[in-house]
């Protein structure tokens, strides 16, 4: 079953909360984020894209970069911008957007459960910025990233959270600028900590990375490296733990991960179209953005028109991989038309996320910057939790959460 427990977080007074709270370090450039930065100087992006403080010329991976974001975490510690909890706890992360709120438990995970595959993953990790976490990680002694997790449906622990929430006052309660609300609640009793504990000890017998596979496997990482030097204190090392915050499956939200592709391979329009008949349905909508309502439809702009187009039954493979529409469109589209072969490193193809939405797609092609694009229906989470369970691997850009959890609230020191 999976372990997890409670911990001291790192995190700031309810005063500085909206101040510190930053978006991920991997979702934005370092340019935005010392834009979003400037004038804040209680901003987690100075600990977690430390580059921000030092010349626009100083390569972002370099030591300079992560002996800055240890000097600067040091510093919020001294100037109690940043709190180490009193207790171990556990913490109840709600996020609401568009008036849809989900709830998750702020906890430490088992790095041996991940090991042994007791946490399931669904997408392959890229060395480089595996290593650039593992980098951040060694100089500041803290994992500044929290990993989104998800878990099947646990009716008593939803319960037990919400009555929490209920007969207690949040300790941070705020809307950041991009309109996503964050609210936290401290769990300290040491009755319900234990409850908790032995629910999942009880009855999860998996849970499942949804965003932060990078955030993860550095932390392995960094775990294997003091593992082989000796370094562990034992079995229960703060290294063997990472930070994680776990939600029910039902309460998650998948947005669609779209793709855009310079040219048509040297095909015209027509040509390309005629093309398409043979495993699709296809409607013209003109100027009306065509979304997809369903798996197996997808939206295509080329030309100034939008197309829906209805995948014909039984050209795709029945597994939790070939049913994926991500994996329709490369086997009917982009690969054998386009001649596209690993998406993943083709220059000429790009991904958006949904939350940029349609019309974003459809700029791009306007100003001749693409040629076509093409609009996903959303993975959805069974199909997320399939894929992981058979120990497959998904599409690069499969999955776009959203809301994401804000960096610098939860701060958990391994040393």
């Amino acid at each position: 079953m999976a372990v997890i427990k409670p911990f001291r977080a790192l995190r700031p007074p309810a005063d500085f909360a909206r101040a510190v709270a930053s978006r991920p370090y991997d979702v934005l450039s370092s340019a935005e984020a010392r834009a979003e930065a400037s004038g804040n100087p209680r901003s987690f992006y100075h600990i977690s894209k430390a580059e921000i403080d030092l010349a626009e010329s100083e390569d972002p991976h370099g030591p300079a970069v992560y002996d800055k974001a240890a000097e600067n975490l040091r510093q919020f510690m001294r100037e109690g911008i940043l709190k180490l909890e009193d207790q171990e706890c556990y913490y109840i992360y709600e996020l609401t957007m568009d008036g849809k709120s989900q709830t998750g438990l702020g906890a430490l995970s088992w790095l041996r459960d991940y090991e042994q595959d007791k946490i399931r993953k669904h997408e392959q990790t890229r060395p480089d910025k595996e290593l650039d976490r593992v980098n951040h990680i060694r100089s500041t002694g803290a994992q500044t990233g929290n990993v989104f997790l998800a878990m099947p449906d646990l009716e008593e622990l939803s319960t037990l959270m919400e009555q929490w929430k209920d007969s207690h006052l949040p300790e941070y309660d705020f809307e950041a600028p991009d309109g996503i609300g964050h609210r936290l609640w401290v769990i300290g009793d040491q009755t319900t900590i234990a409850r908790i504990t032995e629910l999942f000890a009880e009855k999860v017998p998996h849970t499942y990375i949804a965003d932060g596979h990078h955030r993860a496997a550095s932390a392995f990482r960094v775990l294997k490296d003091i593992e082989s030097k000796g370094g562990l204190k034992g079995p229960d090392d703060p290294a063997t733990y990472f930070l994680t915050t776990i939600f029910p499956a039902s309460q998650l939200r998948i947005l669609d991960y779209n793709r855009l592709v310079r040219d048509l391979n040297g095909l015209g329009r027509d040509s390309f179209l005629s093309r398409l008949y043979a495993q699709f349905n296809l409607r013209k909508t003109g100027k009306e953005p065509c979304r997809p309502q369903k798996p197996h439809e997808f939206g295509m702009y080329l030309e100034g028109s939008w197309y829906c187009l209805q995948a014909h039954e039984g050209i795709w493979q029945q597994n939790p991989i070939g049913e994926l529409d991500i994996t329709i469109l490369h086997d009917q589209i982009l690969e054998p038309i386009l001649e596209i072969g690993d998406a993943r490193t083709d220059p000429r193809v790009e991904f958006m996320g949904g939350i940029r939405g349609l019309d974003a797609l459809a700029q791009r092609v306007d100003r001749g910057e693409m040629k076509i694009a093409f609009a996903l229906y959303p993975v959805t989470i069974p199909q997320l939790f399939a894929v992981a369970d058979t120990g497959q691997i998904m599409p690069p850009k499969s999955t776009w959460f959203e809301p994401k959890l804000r960096d610098g609230l939860l701060t958990y020191l391994i040393r």
